[in-house]
């Protein structure tokens, strides 16, 4: 049976050509020898078991299939904070953590600051902002009940106890209520995107990408029903395309949002736009 050094030598060959062969040829081993990275400097001649490297090739065989890591693994970093994943949900991403970094400047860590986070999937944005405001009361909805399940799963593993997350689409589940912050990250991409058919998205599930009108249509129902749902001086908060700014932006003025604005991702794309109701 071969090492620690040569079983990720192997792989690495295996993934040649892909993103990132050395970086996910180690985070597979480690998540099957459940161990940190200092544990494969340390012991880089340890012989695995014939079990071990047996179902190293069975991993890495997903992985040269195109299968997430995340989904590969079972979890994400997001926030610092370790997230169960499922083909579910999308795989929380780096560049969602500025819709979370915009959304901390628009409340405070109070007692009556009320946040829901709309389509929460794994639970990202929802436990992200929990963690930093844990005065807050914040709530998620999404629409499947398996990523409720595993919303609710995170949010109890991480002790993040404050966070209610409620099964229905969109504001459904919060009738009467008002929020002094809505966040989503919805579905964006038009479903004639031919991004769709290359990459990690291959595995993801369509519903939690693609909308109709080239990407807009959930984006449009979150932004109309938004002002109902939101206390004077409230903030909408929203990721979209990197080519939606103005369109996003026309359908927050045409709702009534004031003080609108857009913020770019690390990449340097437009990404999280937003909007308040005026007091």
């Amino acid at each position: 049976m071969p090492s620690i050094v040569e079983a990720q030598n192997w792989a690495k060959q295996q993934l040649a050509g892909g993103e990132s062969p050395k970086v996910d040829a180690k985070v597979i081993l480690q998540h099957l020898l459940q161990c940190n990275q200092t544990y494969l400097l340390t012991w880089p001649e340890k012989t695995l078991s014939n079990e071990q490297w047996s179902r190293y090739q069975e991993l890495i065989a997903k992985r040269v299939a195109g299968e997430p890591v995340a989904y590969i693994v079972g979890e994400r970093e997001f926030w610092s904070l370790s997230l169960k994943v499922s083909p579910a949900t999308l795989i929380p991403r780096p560049d969602t953590e500025v819709l979370v970094e915009q959304a901390l400047k628009k409340v405070l860590n109070q007692a009556d600051t009320h946040i829901v986070d709309l389509g929460t999937g794994t639970g990202a944005i929802a436990l992200a902002l929990a963690s930093e405001l844990p005065k807050a009361k914040v709530f998620a909805s999404d629409l499947r009940e398996d990523a409720v399940n595993l919303a609710q799963d995170n949010a109890q593993k991480l002790d993040l106890s404050q966070v209610q997350v409620k099964q229905g689409s969109w504001f459904e589940p919060f009738a009467e209520q008002q929020f002094d912050l809505v966040v989503s990250n919805p579905p964006y991409i038009d479903p004639e995107d031919p991004h769709l058919s290359q990459g990690d998205v291959r595995f993801e599930p369509s519903s939690a990408l693609t909308a109709e009108q080239h990407g807009l249509a959930d984006i449009e129902h979150i932004v109309s029903h938004a002002p109902s749902y939101l206390k004077a001086g409230g903030w909408l908060l929203l990721e979209h395309g990197f080519d939606q700014k103005e369109a996003v932006q026309g359908l927050l003025i045409a709702n009534g949002f004031a003080e609108v604005f857009t913020e770019q991702d690390y990449g340097g794309m437009d990404r999280v736009t937003g909007g308040c109701i005026k007091e």
